[in-house]
């Protein structure tokens, strides 16, 4: 059955119709063509389609559209629509995206943990990221770049 949503995406009201168990991922990459949110396990248990919903880092795969109506919600194309964010530079610079894959998902729940609490350290950071698998070993390069931004914004 096909139901109308309002959501706020990248400070832009949407107007979705869709079936109300389809993944917020869905909508993003498919219906709103924002394809920097990734399809990892589509379980809610690797993180590549990790994204910021009313300030808290969720994965966007097992998020159906219902729970989403009315919310705000930033993806990886948000966090830099007024040119490249601290934290991405910090990334950039580090190097720390070898295939790239996970690398929006870490940083969206990088972005939303550091909103939510800004005297998070990077100890705090890497607990948290457990949730965001990489398989290309690059844990040691985002944690410096975290480490980094960390120091830029405190």
């Amino acid at each position: 059955m096909t139901n109308k949503y309002k959501i706020n995406v990248n400070g832009i009201d949407q107007n979705i119709e869709a079936d109300e168990n389809t993944p917020l991922l869905y909508i993003l990459r498919n219906h709103l063509k924002l394809k920097g949110t990734k399809f990892g396990c589509g379980d809610g248990i690797c993180g590549a389609c990790t994204i910021i919903m009313d300030g808290l880092p969720i994965f966007s795969c097992d998020t159906p559209i219902w729970s989403a109506a009315g919310k705000e919600i930033e993806t990886i194309e948000g966090l830099s629509k007024n040119g490249i964010h601290p934290l991405q530079e910090e990334l950039i610079n580090e190097q720390a995206g070898q295939c790239g894959y996970c690398l929006s998902g870490i940083t969206m729940r990088i972005k939303g943990l550091i909103d939510k609490d800004p005297s998070k350290t990077v100890d705090d950071i890497a607990n948290e990221l457990d949730r965001n698998l990489c398989r290309c070993g690059s844990q040691t390069r985002i944690l410096k770049a975290v480490d980094n931004y960390l120091k830029k914004v405190s």
